[in-house]
């Protein structure tokens, strides 16, 4: 299969996918999705990635902890993620960032930890996975403070304004778009992703959420990437296949695979 899709992020190791997990990921290469990143956001969920990526030859990982799962974590662990992000198929460090929408964390909690991570980042010389909701400058004021640009990334399932948007890339960074690009009311995610060079976008589903219609409310797979693309080369000008081919050059580059590998 010459034009497949990388799906730079995703939550395969979540209870969602329990009872036909290993059906659904024979599946995918069948349905033109070739890698695919899985990305931890608690320690369990890291290690839950990290068997994904033995398991599966097409299947990378990143490691991290959410902010909002940040309240219990130690410097103990923050040693384990240094030691497993090690591995040959660990590619990230992530999720990784700040979420005011869910209060559960404080959040100069949330800062610290994100700070934290992002200089393990800088450590184990690998790229970073934002989270950022509804806190659109204190992770921007963060990331220069850290001097993200050194470190590189992406801010994944981005929801914000073109002009943050801008803000962003201005830094190195990548910009992840996935389902909510095809929702009734994405006014803004669409407008992003005319503004956004093609060339700073990456492809990602969060799956099992935020699936696209014609699936919405329903759990996302890597495979629904295929409603994006038409929608993403629609607002672009161009054609699927270099959508496909731009957002899978983009990835390697976020990820640092040589020459795809």
């Amino acid at each position: 299969m010459e034009e497949w899709i990388f799906d730079t992020h995703a939550h395969y190791d979540d209870d969602a996918f329990d009872e036909d997990r290993e059906e659904l990921l024979k599946s995918l290469a069948s349905l033109g999705i070739g890698r695919i990143v899985n990305v931890g956001s608690d320690l369990a969920g890291c290690r839950g990635t990290l068997a994904l990526t033995e398991q599966y030859d097409f299947i990378y990982g990143a490691i991290g902890v959410h902010p909002t799962e940040c309240a219990e974590i130690t410097e103990d662990d923050i040693q384990w993620i240094k030691r497993e992000s090690a591995r040959e198929k660990v590619v990230a460090i992530g999720e990784i960032g700040l979420d005011y929408y869910w209060p559960d964390v404080d959040r100069e909690t949330q800062k610290k930890w994100f700070l934290r991570q992002m200089d393990l980042a800088r450590e184990v010389h690998l790229p970073i996975i934002i989270h950022s909701r509804e806190a659109a400058q204190d992770t921007y004021e963060l990331m220069r403070q850290a001097h993200a640009e050194e470190i590189g990334g992406v801010v994944h399932c981005f929801s914000y304004a073109p002009e943050m948007a801008k803000r962003f890339v201005e830094m190195g960074f990548y910009i992840g778009i996935g389902g909510v690009l095809c929702f009734k009311n994405a006014k803004k995610i669409r407008e992003v992703c005319e503004q956004i060079p093609l060339d700073r976008i990456v492809l990602e589903t969060d799956c099992p959420y935020l699936a696209p219609p014609p699936h919405r409310g329903k759990r996302n797979n890597s495979s629904y990437l295929r409603y994006v693309v038409p929608m993403m080369a629609e607002i672009k000008g161009v054609s699927a296949e270099e959508v496909i081919h731009t957002t899978r050059e983009n990835a390697f580059a976020l990820y640092r695979m040589q020459n795809g590998e």
